[in-house]
């Protein structure tokens, strides 16, 4: 007698005509399937959807880095032909007037100005600020440094919503209602950022918070010309984000145990609901015992 390896097949099968469909069967098993519909939907996209970890650590660069900063903002009240940006730093650098890479455009018929600039700056403490320095002896009759900042972001431009960190939190802050002789400062303390995706590319970016006051300079009893101050300081505890995602295994794993794990605890409900109107039936007619 040839062996007939369909002695291994634990999943034996009972011909349907010895099996009898019900109206609540039918309801579990749709209901099991929608069920699971939902769960694997749910579970495909917490997979494809790296989950973002954080460190922190020292960092010793050993060498002076550069870093690129970008700024952009409004001054309504002043003209583009006064405004200029000015750099300082600890390590001896002093730049009036920066030219490369900044643009001047025009608002309110000329009044006013909207300044962009692209720029580095040295990994030391310092500050960067937007003056009529460069203007020499043609300053205005009247320095109103009232404005709007658009951004300012230090490093790469990381757009990520699924981290809550500041990479641009001065984006939006309107001093238009501040005094018209007013000098403003920005005291920012930045904190280097390294973000490294799941395909191991890494951006460098520099979140920052800031303190913010205006006040009127005077110097030699006279009134100083106001400028808008960004100083900054530069944190040595370098944050990291870092994705992970699941390995393939765990969510074949989490695919087959809840479509088992569903199919089991349907059959259970239904084989309940069956019992109890089995024994629903008897007792209508009077054969429970």
């Amino acid at each position: 007698m040839p062996f007939d390896v369909r002695r291994f097949d634990v999943y034996r099968k009972i011909p349907k005509d010895l099996t009898q469909p019900t109206l609540a069967g039918a309801m579990v098993s749709i209901c099991s399937a929608l069920f699971i519909v939902f769960l694997l939907l749910s579970e495909f996209t917490s997979f494809i959807a790296p989950d973002v970890r954080s460190e922190l650590y020292v960092d010793n660069p050993g060498h002076i880095e550069k870093l690129n900063v970008k700024l952009n903002i409004s001054l309504p009240r002043l003209k583009c032909e006064f405004i200029g940006l000015d750099i300082q730093d600890d390590m001896g650098r002093h730049e009036v007037g920066l030219v490369d890479n900044t643009n001047k455009i025009p608002l309110n018929n000329n009044a006013g100005c909207r300044f962009e600039a692209y720029f580095k700056i040295n990994k030391v403490p310092g500050n960067f600020h937007v003056s009529t320095h460069a203007a020499g002896s043609r300053q205005p009759q009247k320095a109103d440094f009232v404005h709007t900042i658009h951004e300012i972001i230090i490093g790469d431009d990381i757009q990520n919503k699924s981290i809550n960190a500041a990479f641009n939190p001065l984006a939006g802050y309107d001093r238009s209602d501040a005094a018209a002789e007013s000098s403003h400062d920005y005291y920012m303390k930045v904190v280097p950022t390294v973000y490294e995706d799941v395909w191991g590319r890494v951006n460098l970016s520099y979140q920052y918070t800031y303190a913010y006051k205006d006040y009127v300079s005077y110097g030699h009893g006279h009134r100083v010309m106001p400028a808008i101050w960004f100083r900054y300081d530069i944190s040595p505890i370098t944050v990291k984000y870092h994705e992970k995602r699941a390995p393939f295994y765990t969510f074949i794993t989490t695919i087959c145990a809840i479509v088992g794990g569903t199919f089991t605890v349907a059959g259970i409900i239904d084989s309940m609901i069956y019992s109890a109107s089995e024994v629903f039936k008897k007792a209508e007619i009077g054969k429970l015992s």
